[in-house]
């Protein structure tokens, strides 16, 4: 079962190359298309980098229903907004009474001091029957400027302390939440990961100081492996509190070093065997490299989609926990038989698998697909696709077995599969396999 995987930009891509023809060169340049990210980031369903409906659009189709996501306890629906004002006695209590005139009830309130002004957050409880350009309106005649303001939902409720504390509890537990925590601490933004040495080896990650960079809406920190980490948001410049909470949540997983959940899924396959499943990082390079040994040339090729010789080239970026999750099958001897990899690729999620030619057919990349997509429904991805050969009939086959609404592209004997994970139909189905994973931790 396999995937293409190429270093492009720094990072492993998707591509086939075989110079030896025109369709060869045609596949390449399809791939090509498809990878068109610059970094792996997690998925972007609350996080892309478009700004929020305007204002002025809601004012034109009116305000929208209040749903139980965005309702609030009481009535209403609710909103976040930030607003900066002058940092001067009374300037705060001018913006509340503006709010307080249109019958709208703050629910909280943070404040982000800058050099000459306050950025002041609020999450706000809005009457139904008020638009973005009441508020907007409101605030600005208060004295606000540069006012941005998006819907919320009810996860909004939570307490910035509490959230930033679960956020660090998770962070804790498994290196690989680190992008994922981030997404949530700093709302919608763009994460990507840049390894010091990219998987291709040309080419390293820009100089980042160690205590980080900011400016307006990009900030850079330094990973903890040593490549960088780059946090943008286009709308919304950051402030110096979001960056210190940033850095700060890096600096802990910096300093609790590298660690993944030690459970393990154990399976029984149809002929009596145990093969155990569980999540897999750098610490199993070697384990992965004598897998590739013991791989045919066939199988290396359908996986990877080039030379041979070069597949363990991308394994240490692979394995590492900030561009996805990686599952390992293995033997109760402890050999790894077969590896699964759930890779962040923009707004999109890519799975990948590649299993011991000796292993091949009896389901075990079946389990570990199933794993993987459960994992990428809990982080909140929309879909999930793979990049296969038209002729891998066992990709295939494991994509169908998921049981989910499938789409399937092809071109020139490339054949992309995805997964729609947001479908009416896939829910019951999700359920089923987010019960399949038992041991392997938490997403």
């Amino acid at each position: 079962m396999s995937e293409a995987t190429r270093t492009r930009h720094g990072r492993p891509a998707h591509h086939r190359w075989n110079p030896a023809g025109l369709a060869e060169l045609c596949t390449a340049a399809f791939h090509t298309w498809w990878a068109r990210r610059h970094g792996h980031a997690p998925p972007a369903h609350d996080t892309g980098g478009a700004r929020p409906p305007s204002a002025e659009a809601e004012e034109a189709t009116g305000p929208a229903a209040p749903s139980p996501a965005g309702a609030a306890r009481g009535g209403g629906v609710l909103w976040r907004m930030r607003t900066t004002v002058k940092d001067a006695p009374g300037s705060l209590a001018a913006l509340c009474t503006a709010l307080a005139g249109l019958r709208v009830d703050i629910l909280s309130l943070q404040t982000h001091p800058l050099g000459e002004g306050t950025v002041d957050e609020f999450l706000l409880r809005v009457p139904a029957d008020l638009t973005g350009s009441d508020l907007t309106g409101a605030v600005s005649r208060a004295g606000g400027a540069d006012t941005w303001i998006e819907r919320a939902d009810a996860h909004d409720l939570v307490d910035a302390p509490t959230r930033v504390l679960g956020l660090a509890a998770r962070t804790a537990q498994d290196a690989a939440e680190l992008p994922l925590a981030l997404r949530q601490l700093l709302g919608r933004c763009t994460i990507r990961s840049l390894p010091a040495a990219p998987a291709g080896g040309h080419g390293t990650a820009p100089a980042v100081p160690v205590e980080g960079g900011l400016e307006d809406t990009v900030m850079r920190l330094r990973a903890p492996e040593g490549g960088v980490i780059t946090v943008e948001r286009p709308y919304l410049p950051f402030t110096p509190t979001e960056f210190a909470r940033a850095r700060a949540l890096v600096d802990l997983d910096a300093r609790l070093g590298p660690r993944i959940p030690h459970g393990r899924d154990v399976l029984t396959l149809p002929e009596g065997s145990d093969i155990s499943v569980r999540r897999a990082d750098t610490g199993d390079l070697r384990a992965a490299r004598a897998m590739h040994e013991r791989c045919s040339e066939r199988t290396l090729r359908m996986r990877y989609h080039g030379p041979v010789d070069d597949a363990d080239r991308y394994l240490n970026h692979l394995l590492g926990p900030r561009f996805g999750r990686t599952l390992a099958a293995q033997t109760a001897s402890g050999r790894i038989v077969g590896l699964g990899h759930l890779l962040w690729d923009g707004d999109e999620t890519e799975v990948a698998l590649i299993v011991e030619d000796a292993w091949q057919r009896r389901g075990i990349g079946g389990e570990l697909l199933a794993r993987l997509v459960a994992l990428a429904a809990d982080a909140g991805c929309a879909t999930v696709y793979a990049v296969t050969q038209a002729s891998n009939t066992g990709m295939v086959a494991a994509m169908r077995g998921l049981g989910l609404p499938l789409d399937y592209q092809i071109e020139e004997g490339t054949l992309v599969v995805t997964a729609r994970l947001d479908a009416e139909p896939a829910a019951g189905r999700l359920s089923e396999l987010r019960g399949r994973r038992t041991g392997i931790g938490r997403p």
